[in-house]
């Protein structure tokens, strides 16, 4: 078995090409010389060799530029000079923006395959754009509605009047229901939209679940990550704001608002009815109370837990969070107060000695 690394593998990626240097650049948004070049694919600068392309965006690794095999090298016009002689740059104000549209270039997606698999289970009034793809053994509940040029994968459930719009994919093994989705929506592998939100009144003889009536809306181009759950409303909405990425399992709860182009990482949780603004980012495994509302732009730390509002463009930290020069003055002041304290401790087991 040949484990050598490899980008794009073609029996996992599909892969056009060759492209010249202009139509690269172009795909690029970039400038490059007037060369005769045959490009054949994508690769990092470590491991590109002839006839690949690559890019540098992190000057920090600047030094990786003396090194590579690649034949042309995406950087901005400020680096253009470190790119080696038997190299071409092509130079851009934004070398990451510009590798995402050419790996594209040399690696577009699969092209959907119109139709419905023999195998699926589609209500009579469900209404299925023919140029909708429907994977093996995957239910489409009544009264749902598929727009043209979605693909919806193997083993999925959508659920009764679940509306999709144009361009989705949803990955294998998802669900969804009581969702009205956008535009070029993309929902992986696993993902669960609409289940119950965890609300429930306690009575004298127990718990009683309390009915959750909302719904979940969804904007357009917003990406759900892998087994990721997303509560309906329990009598507002839950709504996901359009543009926004969820990474692989984030919790979000009942009654929770995104707004416009959040970023959420992975094992976040987002209790029940609270606020984001616009542009909020929220970094891995923190958690946020319910009720609060997060200003736009704020910028919410790894691991960070939160209990209270936070205003527009914050940055905090922490657990309770806060303010992030407020959490490392802490952390100094902890720190000099330990190393005094193990000062005094080691002169007072000296005097003891004596």
């Amino acid at each position: 078995m040949d484990t050598q690394p490899v980008t794009g593998d073609p029996r996992f990626f599909r892969r056009t090409g060759p492209y010249s240097l202009a139509a690269v650049a172009d795909a690029a948004g970039g400038s490059a010389p007037p060369r005769q070049l045959l490009l054949t694919g994508v690769a990092p600068l470590q491991t590109a060799g002839p006839g690949e392309v690559s890019f540098l965006d992190n000057r920090k690794y600047a030094s990786a530029l003396d090194l590579t095999r690649a034949s042309a090298v995406i950087v901005h016009p400020d680096l253009a000079s470190r790119v080696p002689e038997g190299a071409v740059a092509v130079t851009t104000e934004q070398p990451y923006v510009a590798w995402a549209k050419v790996a594209a270039l040399f690696h577009p997606e699969r092209p959907v395959a119109p139709g419905i698999h023999p195998t699926a289970l589609v209500a009579a009034d469900a209404h299925i754009d023919p140029s909708a793809e429907i994977g093996p053994f995957t239910i489409i509940g009544a009264r749902a509605e598929i727009a043209a040029g979605c693909r919806i994968a193997s083993h999925v459930v959508i659920g009764d009047g679940v509306v999709l719009g144009r361009d989705c994919r949803v990955g294998a093994h998802a669900s969804v229901s009581h969702a009205l989705i956008g535009n070029r929506v993309y929902v992986y592998t696993g993902v669960r939209i609409g289940q119950d939100g965890f609300g429930f009144a306690v009575a004298d003889t127990g718990f009683l679940t309390v009915p959750q009536l909302g719904r979940v809306v969804i904007g357009d181009d917003v990406e759900i990550g892998a087994n990721t759950t997303i509560d309906r409303g329990s009598m507002h909405d839950t709504v996901i704001g359009a543009g926004s990425r969820l990474d692989n399992l984030v919790m979000i709860g009942h009654n929770v608002t995104l707004g416009r182009a959040c970023v959420i990482v992975s094992q976040v949780g987002i209790s029940g009815s609270t606020t984001l603004g616009d542009q909020v980012m929220i970094g891995g495994q923190a958690g946020l109370a319910g009720h609060l509302k997060i200003g736009r732009g704020a910028r919410i730390g790894g691991q960070a837990g939160v209990m209270n509002d936070i205003p527009a463009g914050a940055d905090v930290i922490g657990s309770p969070a806060q303010p992030v020069r407020e959490f490392f003055r802490h952390v100094a002041l902890l720190r000099k107060l330990a190393r005094g304290r193990s000062a005094e401790d080691a002169a007072s087991r000296e005097t003891k000695g004596t």
